[in-house]
Parts: structure tokens; C-alpha cells; sequence
């Protein structure tokens, strides 16, 4: 069983790739779709039996590489953390895939397409089922791949080359960490295996390594470098600036991107390395730190953004700064909780906007949307539902909610409870980011499905702040007003969006969003009652994570005072009431603020510069330097002295002599008579001859 869940979107990818074209695009959809279909359901009976087993499975498929002490088999890792990402992989996938169906249905390259959906999944697949940390890296590397093929599946489009080239870039940069950090562990502990080195990661503790001439603690230098990998992988914070141009790539890939597969690897990663991480305080408190400061950095640059889907993308930044608090306190439980509930709420808001987007035949900017509530029905209840479980509607203490209710939450208890040295600042940017959240979340509620309709008879702006951002934002990213070339390329009908009335979605595409709606309400329960008692969770992951003896993080977030599991509630309730006044009861006001701090407004709107700070350091330093090696080093120095200069004298000598060798006997005989001539005058003026 567990061989099928894994190889079966390997096998969709082959024949897709390799047949596509024989069997059409048609049959590429129903072979990829129906292989990952019976993997999601493989993987929910996975997760049932081994819930209630609570046992260790492996399952050892051949040997891989043994050179010298170095020991890896290809082996299949099941365990209950290992289970809750199949069931969040396949079932997602599964969704992604059938909705690509109708998304994707005018698109020539569709084999192509689901070919790279499902070598994304495999990939993925064989990151979480890993029982050594080179095949992590494996996966790991595979789903950057597959991210660089699907951000840029559209390569027509330079926008959509530029966001694959920097998605692929910004993460080996954290890459390259994390394979130092495996270095280490390796240095460490002699072993790669998963098991050993967790059995090795105790008596690590005090132990120093040493380097640039500094003895440092070797166990916290390991982790921060494989932190380093999730950092990039989960764009945190300086190292998250690939993730909101990923939304370059079709809608289903940001769905599966952002919810199921890529940037939840770093989250998994830390947790299932928890053996190791929780002997390290210091890293945790890292942890802890890039984690809260992402989720109010992703939040407040949320607030402003009119493209629909970077809205959502910064969303997905944020919350998975949360999931960082969660692991950073040492509730690694309830990180991935967080991870498993996500991935349902998440995936339903990027499909949901898809459908909107193709409502408005590919118009992506909401300030040309409003009013669609009564046109695309079930697509706005959907969005709803979505909207409900990221703002974590709920009522504290009856534990009656909404998926992030349940999840996100419990998050922010934790961080209050936590004894890391950052908890009082993760709670504190946790409960600000969560009145953001339910602000710019409301927002693109009420911009996109409510109001004045903004995109009857053209693209009117409908002469009002609605926009709330007047075009002052030439930061609008330089791609939200490429609307028509914006999303799916593959359509025909891409300049002449205003021109059509908004329509709702095939079915096709309607039931995932029904199924993902179901995960968006019940997915917190699904595992609430494990977390009614601390001890219950602890003896569901009692094989998968690890926590210290001294580690009561999951006991202690159970009595922190009344007043903490209300603040998130209030923060929702302030977030949507805030939202409201300014989008519907005043919708002029949000245009009046832009215009009285336009400097914050457009600190925010161009996302704190970043990426104009990372052009002027790197990219624009590393130009100088290369055309500095270029002209100065390959043409001055080497061409000047090599090809230009010595080369080039030696071949002017040898063409002079050349010319010399005029083939005439009477040429050569009164040289030589020169020459002896020469001889014999040096030989007397020098006393040679006596």
C-alpha cells in the first residue's frame, strides 16, 4: 500500500510526459487525476491505521548508496507525522489535479501540465516517507525543481521566467545551508539515518565545534544551518521574497505550492528533526523569532495588496510564520496541526480566487472586481468558508470553530505559555498579525464579491478610492495591471474580460472547492479532541516527534490565563468590523489614508522594498562584479596578455619571418653570406682572432 502511494504520481508523471502526446490531453488528465485519486485514498487509510497503531513502519526498497561509512537504502518511513502529510499531499493533489481539468481546459500544453502536477506530488511524497536525511534532500531538491517547471510553465510570458528563475535561486540559497547542515549532523554523529542520529543528538549536547577561529556549540550550529533550508524552502522572513511572484505560475500550482507541497517541507523538516532541535535552546529561540517576525512582516504587507491572489499568498507567509512559533516553543504538535488545517483553507481561497478568475476571464486585480456575490454564488460561499477558517472564527472555550479556530489559536497560546526567551514577542506579533489576517482577508471579501460592480462596460476604477490606492502605486508589483496576460495565459479571450458577464465555474472545478470546504470546517476537529488533553496529542506523535522530559509546553498552554484564548477572537472580531467600515460602510476612506501616508502606503504596497534592497546588494553587485571580470579580468587581462597580446605578437613575428622564406637559392646564399660576414667581424673585434 504504501509503495502505490508513493510511486503511483511518479507513474502518472511518466506517462503523461512520455505519452502525453500519444494519448492525448484528455487521457494525460485522466491517468495523472485517477492514480492520485487512489493515492489520497490509500493515504487517508494510512493515516487511520496508523493513528490508532501509533507504530513505526519502514519499508526498505533497495539499497541505495554505500561508500565507506556512508550508508543510505531507499526506504519508506511511515509513522504517524509521516501520515498526516500523505493524507495533506495526496488529498490536495487529488483536488488540484481534478479542478485542473476544467481550469486548465483551453490550454494546448495540458500533458504537460499535469505531468509536472504530478512529478511535483512525487517529489514531495518522497520527502515526507524519508528515513534519511539525503533522501530529504532528494525530495527536497525534486519539489524546487518541480517549482521552477510549474512557476514558469507559462515561458512565454518573461514575467513568469523571471519569478521560476528567482524561486529557484532564493532557494539554494537556503539550500546550501541546509546541506551544510546535513554535513554537520554527518560530521557529528557518523550516520545520516534518521534513528541513529537521533539516538546521537543527546550526547551532542555541550559538545563545540570549531571554526574561523571560534569555538561554537555544534549542535545549535547544526540546526541553524538546516533551519536556513526551511527558511527558504517556507519563506521566512529574508528569504521569502520568491513567494509571492510564485503566483506567475496557473492557479492550481499556487494552490498546491502554498498549501500542500513546498513551502510546508521546511515546517515538516523542523519537526520531524524535533529529536535534535530540542536540545538546542538557542535555535529554538531562532526558530521562534523568523517565525513570529513573518507573520506580522507577511501580514502587513497583505493589507495593501490589490492582485487577489498575492493577497492570499501573503496570507500563506504569515501563517506559516505561525506554524515557526508553534515549533519554536516546542510544541511541534501543534505546528503541524496548524500545517494539516491549512492546507485545507488554504487550497479552498487560491481555487476560490481561480474561480473568480475565471468568472472575470482572468482579471486579477480587485479593484476592477466588486459585486460578484449574486453572480458567482457558490463560488462566494466557498470563499466564505475559506475566509471564516483563516480568520479562526470561533468561540473560546465551548471549542466550537472554524479550522484556524482550532489551529492558529492554539498557536498563539502557545507562544504566551512558551518559556523560549521570544515568547512575549511572538505573542505579541501573533495577536496583531491575526486583526491583519482578519482585516486584509475581509477586505478581499468585500472588494471582490461585494459593492459597486467594477468591471461592467471596461476597467473603470469607478472613480473612487475603492482602490484604495490611486495609481500612485507604480509598486503595484509591475504585474497586478498585466491582468490580461496575467494568469492563464493558455486562453484566447484574455484581452476582452470586461467585454463578458462573470459566470460561475464548471462543476469540474466546483466540487474540490466542496470537499475543501468540508476540510475548512472540520478539519480542527478532526484533531481537537487529541489536543483536549495534552497527553492525548503526545501519545498520537509518541513515535514521530520528540519532547524533552522538562518540555511541558503541551500541559502548560492548557491553563494559561481566561484572558488569552479571547485576545485572538477579539483581534478577528476587530479585524472584520475595521474591514467593513472602511470597504463597505465608507468606501472612500481606505483612498483618503493612502493619500494622507503615502510613504507608509507605499513602504507597504512595495513590501518593505525588499526586493529593491536585494536588486541594489545582490543583483545589481553581482552585475558590477561580473562585468568588472569581464572587461577587466576575461578582455584586459587575459584576452590583452594571451590572445590579444602575446599570442597575437608571436603570430605577427611569424608572419615576418614567413615572408623571409621566399624560396630563392641566391636569396638564401647571400643571407648566409651576411651571416658568415657578421661572424667573422664580431670574431676580430673581439679578439677571437690572434
Amino acid at each position: 500500500m504504501y509503495q502505490a502511494i508513493v510511486f503511483l504520481p511518479l507513474a502518472g508523471f511518466l506517462i503523461a510526459g512520455l505519452f502525453g502526446r500519444a494519448i492525448g490531453a484528455r487521457g494525460s488528465e485522466i491517468v495523472t487525476t485517477s492514480f492520485l485519486g487512489i493515492a489520497a485514498l490509500l493515504s487517508w487509510v494510512a493515516f487511520f491505521q496508523v493513528g490508532f497503531a501509533g507504530q513505526t513502519t519502514i519499508v526498505e526498497l533497495f539499497s541505495w548508496i554505500s561508500a565507506g561509512a556512508l550508508k543510505s537504502s531507499w526506504t519508506l518511513r511511515i509513522d504517524t507525522l509521516t501520515a498526516v502529510m500523505l493524507v495533506v499531499v495526496n488529498s490536495v493533489s487529488f483536488l488540484v489535479h481534478l479542478y485542473s481539468i476544467g481550469y486548465m481546459n483551453e490550454d494546448p500544453h495540458r500533458p504537460r501540465f499535469f505531468a509536472y502536477l504530478s512529478l511535483f506530488t512525487f517529489a514531495m511524497l518522497m520527502l515526507v516517507t524519508a528515513n534519511d536525511l539525503l533522501q530529504m534532500f532528494f525530495g527536497w531538491e525534486g519539489v524546487g525543481l518541480a517549482s521552477y517547471l510549474l512557476i514558469g510553465f507559462w515561458y512565454q510570458k518573461s514575467s513568469a521566467n523571471a519569478a521560476a528563475m528567482k524561486a529557484f535561486i532564493v532557494n539554494r540559497v537556503g539550500d546550501f545551508g541546509f546541506l551544510l547542515g546535513i554535513f554537520a549532523l554527518y560530521k557529528l554523529t557518523g550516520t545520516i539515518g534518521f534513528d541513529s542520529v537521533f539516538a546521537a543528538a543527546q550526547g551532542l549536547v555541550g559538545k563545540k565545534i570549531e571554526f574561523l577561529g571560534h569555538q561554537w556549540d555544534a549542535l545549535t550550529v547544526a540546526c541553524l544551518l538546516l533551519f536556513m533550508g526551511a527558511m527558504g524552502k517556507s519563506a521566512q522572513f529574508l528569504l521569502h521574497t520568491w513567494l509571492p511572484d510564485a503566483m506567475e505560475g496557473p492557479t492550481p500550482v499556487s494552490a498546491l505550492i502554498h498549501a500542500a507541497t513546498m513551502v510546508t517541507a521546511g515546517v515538516f523538516m523542523v519537526a520531524r528533526l524535533s529529536p535534535v532541535f530540542e536540545y538546542s535552546q538557542t535555535a529554538l529561540t531562532v526558530v521562534m523569532f523568523f517565525g513570529a517576525t513573518t507573520a506580522f512582516f507577511a501580514a502587513t504587507v497583505g493589507l495593501v495588496q490589490n492582485d487577489i491572489k498575492r493577497v492570499i499568498a501573503y496570507s500563506t507567509c504569515s501563517q506559516l510564520g505561525y506554524m515557526f512559533v508553534a515549533l519554536g516553543a516546542g510544541a511541534y504538535s501543534v505546528g503541524i496541526f496548524h500545517l494539516f488545517t491549512h492546507a485545507f483553507f488554504k487550497a479552498l481561497l487560491f481555487l476560490g480566487a481561480g474561480s473568480v478568475i475565471h468568472a472575470m476571464h482572468h482579471e486579477q486585480d480587485m479593484r476592477n472586481m466588486g459585486g460578484l456575490a449574486s453572480r458567482i454564488k457558490f463560488t462566494y460561499a466557498m470563499m466564505l468558508i475559506g475566509t471564516l477558517a483563516l480568520t479562526g472564527f470561533g468561540i473560546p472555550f465551548l471549542h466550537i470553530g472554524f479550522a484556524g479556530f482550532h489551529s492558529k489559536d492554539a498557536i498563539i497560546e502557545v507562544a504566551y505559555a512558551s518559556q523560549n526567551a521570544m515568547g512575549p514577542y511572538a505573542f505579541a506579533l501573533t495577536v496583531v498579525a491575526a486583526a491583519m489576517t482578519s482585516f486584509y482577508s475581509w477586505r478581499l471579501i468585500f472588494m471582490t464579491f461585494h459593492g459597486k460592480p467594477r468591471w461592467a462596460g471596461g476597467h473603470g476604477h469607478d472613480d473612487h478610492a475603492h482602490a484604495d490606492h490611486g495609481h500612485a502605486a507604480k509598486g503595484h508589483d509591475d504585474h497586478a495591471h498585466a491582468a490580461h496576460a496575467h494568469d492563464d495565459h493558455a486562453h484566447d479571450d484574455h484581452g476582452h474580460g470586461h467585454a463578458h458577464e462573470p459566470h460561475e465555474s464548471p462543476a469540474v472545478m466546483l466540487i474540490p472547492l466542496a470537499v475543501l470546504a468540508v476540510g475548512a470546517v472540520a478539519s480542527g476537529f478532526s484533531f481537537a479532541y487529541w489536543f483536549a488533553d495534552h497527553h492525548g496529542v503526545e501519545q498520537f506523535f509518541r513515535h514521530a516527534l520528540f519532547f524533552r522530559p522538562d518540555n511541558h509546553i503541551m500541559e502548560a498552554f492548557h491553563h494559561v490565563p481566561g484572558w488569552v484564548p479571547w485576545t485572538p477572537f477579539v483581534m478577528m472580531a476587530l479585524g472584520f468590523v475595521l474591514s467593513w467600515y472602511m470597504y463597505i460602510r465608507h468606501p472612500d476612506m481606505p483612498g483618503e489614508l493612502a493619500r494622507r501616508h503615502p510613504a507608509l502606503y507605499q513602504f507597504l504596497l512595495n513590501k518593505w522594498y525588499f526586493d529593491e534592497l536585494y536588486d541594489l546588494l545582490f543583483v545589481r553587485t553581482a552585475r558590477a562584479l561580473g562585468r568588472f571580470f569581464w572587461k577587466k579580468g576575461d578582455g584586459w587581462l587575459i584576452d590583452g596578455f594571451g590572445p590579444d597580446g602575446i599570442a597575437a605578437r608571436v603570430v605577427d613575428v611569424t608572419r615576418g619571418v614567413v615572408r623571409i622564406q621566399t624560396g630563392y637559392l641566391y636569396h638564401y646564399a647571400f643571407a648566409m653570406l651576411i651571416g658568415v660576414a657578421a661572424l667573422v667581424t664580431w670574431f676580430m673585434f673581439s679578439g677571437g682572432l690572434h
